[in-house]
């Protein structure tokens, strides 16, 4: 009541102020600033012309959710959705057009549909920062968000494991302004791509953009998707801030000029987890705290340097006050994580051109420890993998139809590691132990080219890879990739992509045994076609068929039945066998291969205001292990179905939600004693899990500042997902593993 009260009187109090959208357009390949390009707000006769340096201000634009077009002669128009105008900050956008020798007459294609990327033609899906803020159950979380995309399988509702076209967490890329980062989740798992959460503030991202397979030779070494998240700058006015706090954690930003050709932004955000699980008597708590700062400065009409720095510490404290506690807290694997990104880019634009230069540093430290009921230590890793890199990229535009990349990419890498795991017996019967010391320095090495061409309506990519690891066996591979796209008008579009892409073993897989340094680059091949059909401006069905076949996967010599493939979701430990870890001998001698079919349907924001989303996915993924039985893999799921959307009720009221079935996932049933056998290994699934999330947004606009509130109601109807069993060495019987039933979640925030 007091909450309502507050709320009311503030909305008494609410006027209706005004805001400004402000900008850049560049030439969608060279990214030269493009003048003369008019620029409107659709609906209102509001707008601006770019002036020499393709920037251009709109004022006295109304507030609320609005619709902004870009058009030059000789481009194709653009329109950007979602962006949200207040008075507490500019709207910041920037249009990529692309040269068109075909004008759409009637219908205009949005530009968050990537129609001609220069790296992939087929299988990537933009999310803005509006869209992904939205999503009912996403946390606000970059990684989730991909969750509801055609091809994604999320095995644990409570994780970021994403599971892409049947690949393994580990097999995914993440791409921050630039910069390759082994991992962007708090509490992640060492050697994949997983963890709770992001730790990326989603305050500061402009837009995402996620490949799920098809990708071109500027990205390898990881065999299933790319997840690129492009920061904004900071804005240029004057100094602004928010402050937010939310059902798991609270933070500040603060952003500003720096003189008058430079901005940056800060922001600092600490989880009050500890608080709650510390009240409601849990054994152990997370506790997590992350800082982000970026700054950009332009030096000049064809210079551009930009700083980027990221820090992430986790904890977990384990409380083993009565007896009950030690035993819970037995079978969990405690980690202390300190997670450090650095990066100093700069471009430079030349008449028909970009170059970009990098400059990175990467810190990963892991501190594991599991004990038994005892006290007594079970497994112990403590590991820092530290990594310099250096990367270039040239695009050039040869001619009206041809565009030529090339780039070149460093890497200096030090690891080191002391692991121990005390002599332990696996669920299977196999008795492992670990006492080994791990330090190196390795490199690492790539360089590739492509060209693409454009033959009237037959586009064309070419390119290949040469990926160099120094630590392991056959140290160099090389990857040919092409792609095809063919517009049978511009409303219609057939791809085609083929592609072999590599990837280096886990750095912790090459610790515990030396043998393993003779392990080889995995491989994968990729088959993908795909029919797009935009049905409207704002509306496009996409069917997409896909292929890959797996090649030397590691495989346990101890193990005969399991292959790495199947590893990586979840926090892992002594329920796995620490097999996420490769502390097994391995051989590279693991095969696989996954297939499936996908169909999306996606209306953006526009005129009609709703927007929504349908995918549906079916596929199957197997793999073959050193005992040579072919199994389903862990993470297959034969059907996932997607459903979401919301309607914007006015400028201050917005509803929305988001559906998800999924067929179970396999797992290996316990004996009656506790045991696990190989010959049933991923012979049964669980259930089909299944669940609605849904959520109510509000904003209060103010002459200076705006408040922003929303409800979050995950698991609306209360049904648990079920995970995988659990035995329970107590009882002698094994429990069922499930999710949290219906989730409220609230937030507010203040912008200034």
């Amino acid at each position: 009541m007091v909450c309502l009260f507050v709320f009311t009187s503030l909305e008494s109090q609410e006027t209706f102020p005004r805001g400004a959208v402000v900008g850049l357009v560049v030439h969608g390949v060279t990214k030269e600033p493009l003048i003369g390009a008019n620029v409107f707000v659709v609906g209102t006769t509001s707008g601006a012309v770019t002036n020499e340096m393709g920037r251009f201000r709109i004022d006295n634009v109304s507030a609320g959710i609005h619709l902004i077009r870009a058009s030059l002669i000789g481009y194709s128009t653009a329109v950007k959705t979602d962006v949200v105008v207040t008075p507490s900050r500019p709207a910041e956008l920037l249009f990529e057009l692309t040269e068109s020798a075909v004008e759409l007459e009637e219908v205009t294609i949005t530009d968050s549909y990537p129609r001609k990327s220069p790296d992939a033609l087929l299988s990537i899906q933009t999310q803005s920062y509006e869209e992904i803020r939205r999503l009912p159950g996403g946390f606000e979380d970059v990684v989730r968000a991909v969750s509801i995309l055609p091809g994604v399988a999320q095995v644990d509702p409570g994780r970021n494991d994403l599971i892409v076209r049947g690949g393994a967490p580990s097999e995914n890329l993440y791409v921050v302004d630039k910069l390759e980062v082994a991992n962007i989740n708090h509490f992640g798992t060492q050697g994949t791509g997983g963890g709770p959460l992001s730790y990326i503030n989603l305050d500061f991202v402009n837009n995402t953009s996620f490949s799920t397979g098809g990708f071109g030779v500027r990205y390898g070494d990881r065999l299933s998707s790319v997840l690129t998240i492009d920061l904004r700058e900071g804005r240029k006015d004057r100094m602004g801030g928010k402050a937010t706090v939310s059902a798991t954690q609270f933070g500040v930003n603060a952003e500003g000029p720096v003189s008058d050709h430079g901005s940056f932004l800060f922001s600092a955000r600490r989880s009050y987890l500890d608080f709650i699980f510390k009240a409601a008597g849990f054994g152990f708590v997370p506790e997590y705290w992350d800082f982000l700062g970026k700054a950009s400065y332009q030096l000049g009409n064809h210079d551009r340097l930009s700083i980027l720095g990221i820090v992430a510490l986790d904890n977990v404290k384990l409380f083993n006050t009565t007896e009950e506690l030690k035993y819970s807290n037995s079978r969990i694997l405690a980690s202390d994580h300190i997670q450090g990104v650095t990066s100093v880019s700069w471009q430079h634009l030349f008449r028909y051109g970009y170059l970009t230069v990098m400059a990175g540093y990467t810190s990963l430290q892991f501190d594991y420890r599991q004990n038994d009921s005892l006290l007594q230590p079970i497994f112990r890793n403590i590991s820092t993998e530290r990594e310099f890199s250096f990367r270039s990229d040239l695009v050039y535009l040869l001619g009206e139809t041809t565009e030529f990349s090339a780039g070149i990419q460093g890497r200096l890498i030090g690891v080191e590691t002391d692991l121990f795991l005390r002599p332990f017996w696996t669920n299977y019967g196999q008795q492992i132990s670990v006492n080994a010391r791990f330090d190196t320095v390795a490199s690492k090495f790539a360089t590739y080219v492509q060209i693409g061409q454009r033959l009237g309506p037959l586009r064309v990519i070419l390119g290949a890879r040469m990926d160099h690891f120094s630590l392991i066996r056959n140290m160099t591979v090389t990857a040919p990739r092409i792609s095809l796209a063919y517009a049978f008008s511009p409303l219609t579009i057939l791809s085609v992509s083929v592609g072999r892409y590599h990837q280096a073993p886990s750095s912790i897989w090459l610790t515990a045994n030396t043998d393993n340094r003779s392990l080889e680059f995995l491989r994968v091949d990729q088959y993908v076609a795909g029919l797009e059909q935009y049905l409207r401006g704002d509306t496009k069905v996409s069917l997409e068929i896909y292929r890959k076949k797996y090649r030397s996967y590691p495989v346990s010599t101890v193990r005969p039945f399991l292959v790495l493939a199947n590893t990586g979701a979840g926090f892992g430990g002594s329920e796995d066998g620490f097999a996420s870890f490769g502390l097994d001998p391995l051989v590279s001698a693991g095969t696989g291969s996954s297939e499936g079919v996908e169909v999306f349907l996606q209306k953006k924001f526009s005129d009609i205001p709703w927007y929504g989303t349908v995918s549906v996915s079916t596929g199957g993924t197997v793999f073959t292990a050193l005992d040579g039985v072919e199994r389903a893999g862990s993470f297959d799921q034969r059907w996932i179905l997607n459903l979401g959307g919301g309607y914007i009720l006015n400028h201050t009221w917005e509803f929305s939600g988001k559906f998800r079935l999924a067929t179970g996932r396999p797992y290996t049933p316990y004996n009656a004693d506790g045991t696990q056998d190989a010959s049933r290994y991923n012979s049964e699934r669980i259930p089909t899990n299944h669940s609605l999330d849904i959520r109510a947004d509000r904003r209060w606009v103010f002459d200076s500042w705006t408040l922003i509130t929303y409800i979050d109601l995950q698991n609306v109807y209360n049904r648990k997902a079920r995970g995988l069993p659990r035995y329970n060495e107590r009882t002698g019987k094994t429990e069922d593993n499930q999710s949290i039933g219906l989730l409220p979640s609230i937030g507010v925030s203040a912008e200034f």
